[in-house]
């Protein structure tokens, strides 16, 4: 589903990039890529290859050993860069970090927190303008009327309009989004991404998303970027995917 306006303006950008998760194995090895302000990029490849370790860069949850970073065309030289433009990228992790015993409000208002000071969201007194936002978002996602349910009552869709709703609430212009809609069956991944493609064209978000489903990454991504060996491997639009190329390099062994 291709942008209506691609833009030559960069959100993000890296150069060579290499991190891991202790100083003996390397995740991503001088992995490269360049993201247009508005659009949506889908990575996909092999379980275990990177593309939640790129997302965790990208967060600010991992430094990268070596590469250039910009984000928002700020190059990042240290962890403390990024924090600063941290309130700007919302994430989504994989398990969706949701609380359970927490109502839908309260997880939603959870978003707020790098813009609420820490003895106010410690006591959890938001301010009002937060509570606006976390209900607006709400709104936007479908989920005015479960404003007060608890989260371990709500259905899998609901919980990932929640998490969506969450990221949101902070007002990013970068959303990073790891297999979003991974455990959700045929019909209700399909509603998820529609509502986030929708949301997305809206607000004017920039998306970065992992997902194993082809058809998904078809429909609502702009361009796809294969990783393997820790780098993008390969791009391509997605009006111009290759079925048959994604499919031998998801399932090979050889990554």
């Amino acid at each position: 589903m291709n942008s209506d306006n691609h833009s030559s303006e960069l959100d993000v950008k890296l150069e060579n990039i290499w991190a891991s998760y202790n100083s003996f194995e390397p995740i991503l090895q001088n992995c490269s890529l360049k993201i247009n302000k508005g659009s949506s990029y889908v990575l996909m490849g092999p379980s275990g290859i990177g593309k939640t370790t790129l997302l965790k860069v990208l967060n600010g949850l991992i430094s990268p050993s070596k590469g250039n970073l910009e984000v928002f065309s700020q190059l990042i030289n240290n962890p403390k860069d990024l924090v600063s433009l941290r309130n700007r990228i919302g994430y989504i992790p994989q398990n969706l970090g949701l609380i359970n015993n927490l109502g839908v409000l309260e997880n939603v208002l959870l978003g707020a927190l790098s813009s609420t000071n820490l003895l106010r969201s410690l006591s959890g007194k938001f301010r009002d303008e937060d509570l606006i936002e976390a209900k607006e978002s709400l709104k936007l996602v479908g989920l005015e009327d479960k404003v007060n349910r608890r989260c371990y009552a709500l259905s899998g869709g609901e919980k990932q309009r929640v998490a969506i709703a969450r990221a949101l609430v902070q007002k990013p212009k970068l959303l990073l989004a790891d297999e979003l809609v991974a455990e959700l069956d045929y019909v209700t991944s399909r509603e998820i991404m529609s509502l986030l493609h929708d949301v997305r064209k809206r607000l004017g978000l920039t998306t970065i998303m992992v997902h194993h489903d082809i058809d998904i990454a078809k429909n609502f991504g702009d361009k796809i970027g294969l990783l393997k060996h820790g780098m993008i491997h390969a791009e391509m639009d997605s009006n111009e995917i290759d079925v048959d190329i994604i499919k031998n390099m998801i399932s090979s062994d050889n990554v």
